[in-house]
């Protein structure tokens, strides 16, 4: 299931006599979006892999380390 698509843009345009510029375009359209439903499922996976707990030791740690170097 193809969920976005990849869209390419060329313009080119002169800005002078002997200038020749050229941009390319990079878009992308999305076909089902769902951002309370990828939000939740982002959560889930979020507090099922325990990178939950590592955030809150890694901010614990850090407020010790904080107050053990801040005299």
């Amino acid at each position: 299931m193809d969920l976005f698509h990849w869209h390419f843009v060329d313009f080119a345009f002169n800005l002078g006599d002997f200038s020749h510029h050229s941009i390319t375009i990079l878009a992308q359209t999305f076909d089902d979006v769902d951002l309370i439903g990828d939000m939740e499922e982002a959560w889930k996976n979020f507090v099922e892999t325990g990178q939950c707990w590592a955030l809150l030791v890694g901010v614990f740690v850090g407020y010790a380390f904080k107050g053990l170097t801040n005299y």
